[in-house]
Formats: C-alpha cells, structure tokens, sequence
C-alpha cells in the first residue's frame, strides 16, 4: 500500500457498529471489486471496494470477508480470506499480504486463503438464518458490467435458496455517511495534500501553459505525497470551464481566461473534492472579479447554513436562491426572467445547473441517506457556481466541511479562496 499504515481500531470499530445492526443469526458477506480488462493482455489498477475497505482495510483483490457475529465457534465470527500466494504470482505480480500482515490491518484474528470459503461457508450457513449480501446502491451508478460482487450474490441465492436475504447497502450506507475522528483526520490528510498542489499550481499558472501541464503540475505533487487523483482532474480555462465534467485538459491557457481547477487528492482511499477558479495572467478583470466574488459569497452563505437537522432539499433551494439574486445583481437576470420562468427554474439553470454540494469520504459522491437531515459526522463539498458561456467563462468554488453539533469546521481553510489571496499566490 502507499499511504502510511492505518489504526486498525478504525476497521474494529466499524465492524462493531456493522454488527448492532445486523438482526439476530446473520452471517454477513462482502468481496473485493474485479481488476478491469482494458485491451490486449491488460488491465487497470484495482478499485479497492471501498465498504470492504471500510470494514478490514484491505486493497487486495480475490479477498472476502465473512461477519457471522452469532456464530457458535468465537473463531468463526469474523474471517477474512484472502488470495494464497506463490513463487510464480511473486514474480510476476509482487508482493501479496500474508495472514500476520493482513491481522495488523484488519484487527481480524481468523485469516484463511480463498480455497477455505467454500467449506467455512457451506458450515456457517447451516447455523445462520439471515443473510447480508452487499450492492452498489448509490443513486447514480451504472450497472452496465456485472461486478464481482452481483456475481457472487446470484451464486449465493442458488446455492442456499431458502435463507433470508437482505441488503447490506442499507445498513452501510448509514454508517459510513458519519465519520470516526480516524476517517476525518484521513480526510484532512487528503486536503492538505491538495492545498500543496494548488498552492504549486497557482504559482505555476501563467499565459501559453497547456492544461495538461498544470496537470502534471498537480501529478508530481500527489504522487510524491503519496497519494492519487480522487477523480479524473478538471483543468478547464476560458470557455472550456463551461463544461461541468471537462477532463480533456489539452487546451492552451490563454491571457485574459479564468482557469478552473477541479482536482482532489486521494489519501488512503478517503477523498478530497477542490474547486478553485484563478485567472490565468495573475489579475483578475473587474468583471471576472465581481462574478468570482458572487460566487464565494453564496460558498459563505450556504456554509453558513450547513446545520444539523437541515435537508438537502432545503439547502438547494437556498442555494440557488442565493445565486438567483447575485446573476440579478451581475445584470444576467431580471426580475422579470425570475417571474417568468416556471418550476424548471429554467432562467436560473442556464447559468447555474448542479447540486449545492455532496457527501465525501470513501467515494468522492459518498454513499448516505441525502433524504434525511444532515447530522454531526457528515463531511460535506460545497460548490456553488456561475457558469456564462456567452462571456467565455465560468466561475465554481469548492470547499470540503465537517458538519459539527454547533456549525462547521472548514477542513479547506488553510487553501486561499480571497481574489487577493488568489493573486498574491500567484504572484509570490
């Protein structure tokens, strides 16, 4: 792994929690997501599974981990299986954990090879009455390919056709939605990080720069920090910006464009999420500046209304309140056009068209229950953004927070955010 080893009480507590949730006689199953084919003989890098990750700490694929909390035998209630090594894997594909090294990140005692499941499972279902298959239900996913996990569900329901079967997602979802003080100084951890590689990036930026230089600007610096990229980067001058999930980033940095920086760092698995918006010659335009400050001033606005026991519904709404009144105020809007335009909010969404903001942690749109109120232990994006085509340019701001009993703390706040503070940096 390249991150820096992790407390495994992070992994035991979770695990913990999992189990009050679980009803009584349950065995509980999660496996490690599939390595991906690209062309010819090849393969991307593993995506470790992140509930998976969650519950052991382990990145390894062909692992599974069993949770049977009710389980007879007290060796038998939490077991890890893992892929057995050999001489040949050894040299063609490297290191792979042993079952010691595997007990000092998970916590977990009963370490097995993959060829133990079949007998310890066909076992441990003839004593369990409930079983917790797992699933990716986050709204927005694809299911275009099968997934390793679906996989093993179909062939569970066959084998044992007569248990009770019922979805981990559910339970996980609200677990990891809070985060343990481990899973926030991780995040930190992250945004410190990504506050080096912009601060290397701002003071990079300049007229006749390629967006994949300032890429690999940012490359260099999470890398050598031993972190990734949490996302597939945003690097979008002049009108590029305009296009929410621009990541071609081959374009020339031109004087006078704003360039738009969407880019976190990835830190043991726990993701950072960063927007910021720079001008490419060091100075912001007077117009540039007064729309870059109407976009911190709603950052400021809904951060401000981030609170406990208020719901995303009603966040959005203030959002683009607030943004209705400042493209009235930047002479984008009327009154008028906000009269007229029906429940699409059609006028407003021509410059403003996505979501206030986010859960993160273990996936950069992290899984939670975004129907019920924000409680303590979410940490949340908040983005807010104008986007003005007709003027070649676009406006976002991203910060990451914590939400608290009593406001937010601003995991962000050491990153520059002021158009001076901007400038200044750039021209250090």
């Amino acid at each position: 792994m390249r991150h820096a080893p992790i407390d495994p009480q992070l992994f035991i507590e979770n695990r913990h929690r999992l189990k009050r949730l679980l009803r009584p006689n349950s065995i509980a199953l999660l496996n490690a997501n599939d390595i991906l084919p690209t062309n010819a003989d090849g393969s991307l890098r593993i995506v470790p599974n992140s509930d998976l990750f969650y519950l052991s700490g382990v990145e390894q694929e062909e692992s599974t981990l069993l949770l049977f909390p009710d389980a007879d035998d007290p060796s038998l209630r939490e077991i890890l299986f893992l892929r057995e090594t050999s001489d040949v894997i050894a040299v063609w594909e490297g290191h792979k954990l042993t079952k010691d090294e595997a007990r000092q990140i998970s916590g977990i005692k009963n370490i097995q090879w993959t060829s133990a499941f079949p007998p310890l499972l066909h076992r441990l279902m003839c004593e369990a009455e409930h079983v917790y298959l797992n699933a990716n239900e986050h709204k927005r996913a694809g299911s275009a390919v099968q997934t390793r996990e679906m996989r093993f569900v179909e062939e569970i329901r066959r084998q044992f056709p007569l248990h009770h079967y019922h979805r981990l997602a559910r339970l996980l979802h609200r677990l990891r939605i809070v985060k343990s003080r481990w899973e926030i100084d991780l995040l930190q951890q992250a945004c410190a990080i990504t506050e080096a590689g912009f601060r290397r990036v701002a003071r990079f930026t300049r007229p006749g720069v390629n967006e994949c230089e300032i890429e690999a600007e940012f490359i260099h610096e999470f890398t050598r920090r031993r972190a990734t990229f949490a996302y597939s980067p945003i690097i979008a001058a002049g009108r590029n910006a305009c296009i929410l999930h621009y990541i071609q980033n081959d374009q020339p940095c031109r004087n006078g464009d704003l360039l738009l920086l969407d880019v976190g760092a990835s830190y043991a698995n726990y993701n950072s999420d960063l927007t910021r918006t720079i001008p490419v010659s060091g100075r912001f335009t007077p117009r540039q500046r007064r729309v870059y400050n109407a976009v911190l001033r709603v950052l400021r606005g809904l951060m401000a209304e981030l609170s406990p026991a208020r719901r995303y519904k009603d966040w959005q709404k203030s959002a683009e309140a607030m943004i209705e009144k400042e493209l009235v105020d930047l002479g984008l809007l009327t009154i008028r056009d906000l009269r007229k335009q029906g429940q699409d909010r059609a006028s407003l969404k021509r410059y403003f068209m996505h979501g206030a903001g986010h859960p993160l942690g273990l996936d950069v749109h992290d899984v939670g229950f975004t129907t019920e109120p924000f409680a303590p232990g979410w940490v949340m994006t908040i983005e807010p953004g104008i986007y003005i085509p007709e003027e070649q340019m676009a406006v976002r701001l991203e910060n990451d927070v914590l939400i608290t009993e009593t406001g937010v703390v601003d995991l962000m706040a050491k990153i520059p955010i002021e158009a001076d503070s901007i400038e200044e940096l750039m021209h250090r």
